[in-house]
């Protein structure tokens, strides 16, 4: 791998190392750890191109394969032969090939005049140069991204594979035991899994799918040890997570807990339980909304959880010591003062002068261009209507049709409805759009029949003038001018997100946030590396290291809880009255033979988060022993700040899943390429 050199002679458990940071042993391992399309991690397990992730990493393509009344979320799948193996349309995997320190070259480029450092679009500028330059440079895929705000700047080269199939995975019941009640809790119980394939053409170069491609030919891959843990067992996890925050001001860690997590755990709680009811009344409409049910609840427990750990761990206090000595630092040396102003002190200013805006903003958001799965339907015909092109029609009614397939009509009046009254009980007067205070002084909070009003004779709720509408027969302009007077398209179309956006701005003044917020976080990176505190970044994607050990939990007075929970433990939760809870008949058989011992899942105090779903659990030989899928609710501070008392990752044993692969699905096949 081509690498440039940190000097990073001491890692602690906390925080998520660049690769160039690893010692040479972890460096050869990340050469077998890949992104899936960055929304998750994925380990090389066999010579053949078996990649092992989790089971909530491919739980929407599993959702999309069903077909011929197969719904494999339900079922599982175990595909007996290669021929069987199904191809995920649109999924790819990256493997990290080099990182390369690129700072100067963009100073260069800022210097030159190229780019203005403080133009819009930075990033975007910068990459389109740079990842051009090295792509030619390397023929890898390259990807541009900066560290402390922009501090620091590097290349992250990357070989993608764009046929990748399904292999194995097991049913939602299994995959998914105990649902969002058991999401970020402990103990939990899920066989967290899925297997998938990378295939290439046949000379092993990339390929999109095609027949004649046969599966990944590789040397060298991760290993899987059945020998287990122990309490205090060293561990490392690599991944890719997605993004941290933990140079984030005092000021942004009290704009979170008083007005953006409330409203949002607020608005999607309710949404969450409109859906549920309906789930629970039709197992077709668990079937559309899984995949969306799913993303919301995951949300969901993340924000709440953030707003209640920044509370308990009182992160904007902690904050304020941390700027307590980044101003005496800045104090002890005038120069230092003239280079950096004083940011914490702005950014405290333009929190509070922004703080009633976005309020109003994220109200905007949730209830508005969130609320109901419909919203981009309005808005994507309405805009079509007001700027009709002909190459535009196709993919304007493939949109729409996926939007309809996946919902039910009643479900969405149902969200509509609550959406309505939030939307006017907490949103300004002033920024709404005419036609809504107009609908606002016809109707009061008689909400019921504003919602008939815009519901009931709009052509988006009719399926039979859907229908219509998606007939690439019907002539679209002409459908289109018949219904542009549709009162709940312009209900939505009535105010768009810049004019919130533009209020915020106004009261934001200049600088603005984004730009104080690069200031401080320089500031703090400069103070710690001066200080030779040897600090890491925050996650972005990009692959990182993490160094832990398994270690149990004591997540309140007088409770502890073992670092690993068994057997036992699963089957005293299996409910049959509860379909999170309820285990399939099948696989309850072959628990009931399992030792009640049998160790199912364990916690380690890792450094993680989102993106680092499916990473490997490593043991000191570099061998497979789990399968990360999650973070326990104290840990949630760790967004902002890492809490290494409370702070735990959740994940699979790999002799469970090992045990699912045997005495479940049988899946002799795959035992045997795993060699076990």
């Amino acid at each position: 791998m081509m690498m440039a050199v940190f000097a990073v002679t001491a890692l602690a458990d906390e925080g998520m190392w660049m690769a160039p940071s690893a010692d040479k042993k972890t460096a050869e391992l990340c050469n077998y750890v890949v992104s899936i399309d960055f929304m998750g991690t994925g380990s090389l397990i066999s010579g053949e191109g078996l990649v092992l992730t989790n089971h909530h990493v491919a739980y929407a393509d599993v959702a999309g394969l069903g077909s011929d009344g197969h719904n494999y979320l339900e079922e599982g799948f175990w595909a007996r032969s290669r021929e069987e193996e199904i191809p995920i349309p649109g999924r790819s995997v990256q493997f990290l090939r080099g990182t390369i320190d690129v700072t100067d070259e963009v100073q260069a480029l800022f210097e030159s005049g190229s780019v203005n450092p403080q133009g819009i679009m930075v990033m975007r500028r910068l990459g389109g140069i740079l990842e051009k330059r090295y792509r030619e440079k390397t023929g890898y895929e390259a990807s541009l991204s900066s560290a402390w705000r922009g501090a620091r700047y590097y290349i992250s080269l990357y070989e993608e594979y764009r046929d990748v199939r399904l292999v194995g995975v097991p049913p939602a019941r299994v995959g998914a035991f105990g649902g969002d009640e058991d999401n970020w809790e402990w103990p939990q119980h899920k066989g967290d899994f899925a297997l998938l394939r990378i295939y290439t053409a046949p000379d092993g170069s990339s390929a999109p799918y095609d027949p004649d491609n046969v599966p990944l030919r590789a040397d060298k891959y991760l290993k899987i040890s059945l020998k287990g843990y122990r309490e205090g067992s060293r561990t490392t996890i690599i991944g890719f997570p997605a993004s941290t925050d933990r140079y984030a001001s005092s000021a942004k860690a009290d704009y979170m807990t008083a007005v953006q997590l409330p409203i949002q755990t607020g608005v999607r709680g309710a949404q969450m339980e409109i859906i549920r009811k309906w789930m629970d009344r039709d197992p077709e409409i668990r079937r559309k909304y899984s995949t969306h049910f799913f993303n919301l609840s995951n949300a969901q427990e993340l924000y709440l959880g953030e707003l209640q750990c920044y509370k308990r761990f009182r992160v904007a206090d902690e904050k304020r010591r941390q700027e307590a000595e980044l101003d005496a630092w800045l104090d002890d040396d005038p120069a230092r003062r003239a280079q950096w102003g004083d940011p914490v002190g702005a950014l405290r200013d333009r929190y509070a002068r922004v703080a009633a805006a976005e309020r109003n903003a994220q109200y905007f958001r949730e209830c508005i261009i969130r609320g109901t799965q419909l919203e981009p339907v309005a808005s994507r015909t309405s805009v079509l209507a007001g700027r009709y092109s002909d190459d535009r029609v196709p993919g304007v009614r493939r949109t729409t049709e996926r939007n309809y397939a996946q919902t039910d009509l009643r479900v969405e009046r149902e969200l509509f409805r609550y959406s309505l009254e939030t939307f006017y009980e907490n949103v300004d007067d002033a920024l709404l759009g005419p036609f809504q205070r107009e609908l606002k002084e016809h109707y009061g909070q008689d909400y019921d029949a504003l919602c008939a009003y815009l519901w009931d004779d709009s052509w988006i709720s009719d399926p039979a003038r859907v229908a219509s509408f998606l007939n690439p027969e019907a002539d679209m302009k002409a459908f289109l001018d018949a219904h542009a007077d549709d009162a709940l398209v312009r209900f939505f179309m009535d105010v768009k997100i810049g004019t919130y956006n533009a209020v915020i701005s106004d009261a934001e003044g200049d600088p603005d946030i984004s730009s104080l917020t690069r200031t401080y976080t320089q500031a703090l990176y400069a103070m710690q590396v001066d200080k030779k505190r040897n600090p890491y970044p925050d996650a972005n994607s990009t692959l990182r290291i993490n160094y832990g050990r398994v270690k149990g939990l004591s997540p309140r007075d007088a409770v502890h809880c073992d670092a690993y929970s068994t057997v036992a433990g699963l089957l005293d939760k299996h409910n049959p009255d509860n379909y999170d809870f309820c285990i399939p008949e099948d696989m309850l058989r072959a628990l009931e033979k399992a030792p009640a011992s049998m160790r199912l899942n364990f916690i380690t105090d890792n450094d993680s988060t989102g993106g680092n779903s499916g990473s490997p659990v490593l043991n000191e030989r570099g061998e497979i022993i789990g399968l990360l899928f999650d973070g326990n609710k104290e840990s949630l501070a760790s967004e902002m700040l890492f809490t290494p008392d409370f702070n735990r990752s959740v994940n699979v044993d790999i002799r469970y899943i090992v045990w699912i692969l045997r005495e479940y699905a049988h899946f002799d096949r795959i035992l045997s390429e795993l060699g076990l």
